[in-house]
């Protein structure tokens, strides 16, 4: 078993550990197992977050109180804030980013992402969201500047209008679906753009856990082949990932403590040669 290697993130100059963490369903449990699984993080030795404004953010607060500020990255999100949803003026960009910074107790962030944009014009515009980032960014308070969102043309226009350094992308990469490789990840590559690919395990699809077979064939017959060969899927849907031709890391969005054991245990196992070999030949797809 390996380590977590680094990995550039673009033309950012960060250099986290190739396996991010992110917050969407972790801060959906308790306080104590949010806090537990953030601190187990820092115990593997990841070291970059990915919060929801507004989503329980305190709890990253004081799970990382204490912390050396540099020994980390934080990243935080514009737009899913509940009490202002959706919302990319500039006035709330500027609230939403106080907010987190108040709710983690930091001083700066080291990124910050417009979230799921209903339209790529809204925070774009003159005076909008992106604009309001950039001030804040002269300021000191936030360090570099993403979009978080799944329409490629979304990355498209944010990556060169120049607004983006750094892409969340999910869904897209995966042993299911690689459509992103033939649109943003050569954009990205050429403007210096980091990638983010998050949601590599498919939404549960590839987790071990059997998908439907009716609604799911292609995920169900890469199950049954797994279970042929006494091979984890996780292990290889990760692995896929960490393999992508990117400037960036992949991203597991974790619930408790074990299924962050699970995704550091996926990035970090080697898989045999020849095991890729023989799922390529029967999916054609491999590293």
């Amino acid at each position: 078993m390996s380590e977590l290697p680094r990995r550039k993130m673009g033309r950012t100059g960060m250099q986290p550990k190739a396996l991010g963490m992110g917050a969407a369903f972790v801060n959906r449990v308790d306080e104590a197992e949010t806090i537990a699984t953030v601190e187990r993080a820092l115990e593997l030795g990841i070291d970059f977050f990915d919060t929801y404004a507004g989503a329980n953010e305190e709890r990253w607060g004081r799970a990382l109180s204490g912390v050396d500020r540099a020994s980390y990255y934080m990243q935080a999100k514009v737009g899913p804030h509940p009490e202002r949803p959706k919302d990319f003026s500039a006035a709330s960009t500027r609230w939403s980013v106080e907010h987190s910074l108040q709710a983690l107790r930091v001083d700066y962030l080291d990124s910050v992402l417009v979230h799921d944009p209903p339209d790529i014009v809204d925070p774009l515009g003159p005076g909008r969201a992106f604009d309001e980032l950039q001030k804040m960014k002269e300021e000191g308070l936030i360090r570099h500047i993403g979009l978080g969102v799944r329409q490629h043309e979304f990355h498209k226009a944010a990556i060169e209008a120049g607004h983006a350094e750094i892409v969340l992308t999910f869904l897209d990469y995966t042993l299911l679906d690689q459509s992103v490789s033939r649109t943003t990840m050569h954009l990205a590559k050429k403007h210096g753009t980091g990638l983010i690919l998050a949601s590599v395990f498919g939404m549960g699809r590839l987790t071990g856990i059997e998908p439907n077979r009716a609604d799911e064939p292609r995920a169900h017959a890469m199950w049954q082949w797994c279970q042929e060969q006494d091979v984890d899927i996780k292990h290889l849907a990760m692995q896929f990932c960490l393999d992508a031709p990117i400037d960036g890391i992949v991203m597991s969005g974790p619930a408790d403590r074990h299924q962050l054991q699970d995704a550091y245990d996926a990035a970090t196992q080697e898989i045999p040669a020849d095991i890729w070999t023989d799922f390529e030949e029967q999916f054609g797809i491999g590293v």
